[in-house]
Formats: structure tokens, C-alpha cells, sequence
């Protein structure tokens, strides 16, 4: 039988390419990786995704589209799962894929936020979702407990937002909730966590949220950036961790 092969399309800074990673990581699959910029996104590119979206992870001549169908399309086909097996634990655990998935929209209004204003509404609703999430959680390590999950997968890249946030100032979104931030620093050990991106991805960020103009980039100290890192090259070369389960390329 031939070997399945799969290439992840991906984008350096994508959330949801980091989900997908992880789960690749965590199922012991090799995968191939290709990374693309989205404000030059090329035509083969937009050929596989209509609406010029990464994730696209092609599996030989196919291609599946959307995070949150790639996860499941690897817990219907690959082994290890990440779901709980029980119905109504593996509907909630959906559930909080989609929660994690309304934090990163709240994390982009955080720091695309022209204004004060708007600003303090985005830090007011992710403090509100994280009230949430320090109810919800047990004794840890993860999110269910022992067993690491697509939960787990879903909220390492929200937590990898704020290594770089932490950066430029407390927030107060995390702050005064023990068990979320137990839940954030076994998230960061993990090994699929930290291979999901390469090792210039706090230097890519920062210079990302620099350029954005915003709020919260006025607030970040200029003396900062070479601590996130170091300065990504001019080539944009790509630095993956030789212990990764997966090729850059």
C-alpha cells in the first residue's frame, strides 16, 4: 500500500495552522510543510482555497480546506485520537475548539484596535472569555485532565499571542486566574506546542504587530524586539526545530 503523503500550506503566523500542526505532531504523522505570504498569495494557492485562506492541507491530489475540518478529517482517519470518545464529551470539546476559535477574533481586534476605546472593549471581552475558561478547567494538566486533546491544540497558539504580548505590557487578561495560567505553562512545554511554529515566529510577530500601526503597536518599547528572538532575516529564512516531526520546505 502506498504511503499517504500530506503537506500542510501554511502561513508563518497562522493560528490555525499552528491547530493543525499540533495535531500532526501529537498523531506521530510526518507531514510536508509549505509556507506562503498571504499578502502575495499565488495562484496555485488560490486555486486550492477560493477564499485565500491557510490552512489548505493537500493529501495527494486533494485538498481539505479549513481548519476545523482538517482536524476532523484526521481524528476520522488517523489514529491516536484527540477527541474524547464519549458523544457528549467529544461535542463539548467541539464546542470549545469554536470558543478558542472566538478568542482569536478577539485577540485580532486586540491588536488591530486604532483607538483607545476599542482597545479597552477588545481587553474587557478576552478578560470575560478567560473568566470562562478558568471555570471550566480542572486540576490540569490539560484541558480534560491527563489527556492532551484538540482542545489543548486549539489554545496553545492563544497562549503563544500573549508571550509576545506580555512583552509590551500587562493587560490584565490573564491575570488572577491560576488554573489558566497552570493550563498555559504546561501548554508551553509540550513539545508539539513549541514545534508547531519556527523558532523566528516571536520576531516575526513582533515586527507583524509593529507594522500594524495600531494602539497597541504605539505601546511597544522600542528596545524590545531584539529579546523576541531576534530579527527575522532579509530572505525570511525558515528555522525549524530538528526534533519537529516535520519538514519546511
Amino acid at each position: 500500500m502506498t504511503k499517504q503523503s500530506f503537506t500542510l500550506v501554511s502561513h508563518h503566523l497562522c493560528p490555525y495552522v499552528q491547530r493543525v500542526a499540533i495535531a500532526f505532531i501529537e498523531k506521530g504523522i510526518d507531514f510536508d510543510r509549505i509556507f506562503i505570504d498571504l499578502a502575495n498569495k499565488p495562484d496555485w494557492f488560490l486555486a486550492l482555497s477560493p477564499l485565500g485562506k491557510t490552512p489548505v492541507l493537500r493529501v495527494g491530489p486533494h485538498a481539505v480546506l479549513e481548519s476545523s475540518v482538517i482536524l476532523e478529517y484526521l481524528e476520522d482517519t488517523q489514529p491516536n485520537a484527540l477527541h474524547p470518545a464519549e458523544p457528549f464529551a467529544r461535542a463539548e470539546h467541539r464546542a470549545w475548539v469554536e470558543f478558542a476559535s472566538a478568542v482569536l477574533s478577539d485577540i485580532a481586534g486586540f491588536y488591530t484596535a486604532s483607538d483607545v476605546a476599542t482597545f479597552e472593549s477588545r481587553t474587557t471581552e478576552l478578560t470575560r472569555k478567560f473568566d470562562h475558561v478558568e471555570r471550566r478547567l480542572g486540576a490540569g494538566p490539560y484541558f480534560e485532565g491527563a489527556r492532551f486533546s484538540l482542545v489543548d491544540a486549539a489554545f496553545g497558539p492563544v497562549f503563544r499571542y500573549f508571550d509576545v504580548f506580555d512583552r509590551i505590557g500587562d493587560f490584565g487578561v490573564l491575570s488572577g486566574r491560576p488554573k489558566v495560567a497552570d493550563w498555559r505553562a504546561n501548554l508551553a512545554a509540550r513539545d508539539s506546542i513549541r514545534c508547531s511554529v519556527t523558532e523566528d515566529y516571536e520576531a516575526r510577530l513582533w515586527h507583524f504587530l509593529e507594522a500594524r500601526k495600531a494602539h497597541v503597536s504605539r505601546l511597544m518599547p522600542a528596545d524590545a524586539a531584539a529579546q523576541c528572538g531576534g530579527l527575522v532575516s532579509a530572505r525570511g529564512q525558515i528555522h525549524a526545530s530538528s526534533s519537529c516531526v516535520h519538514h519546511a520546505s
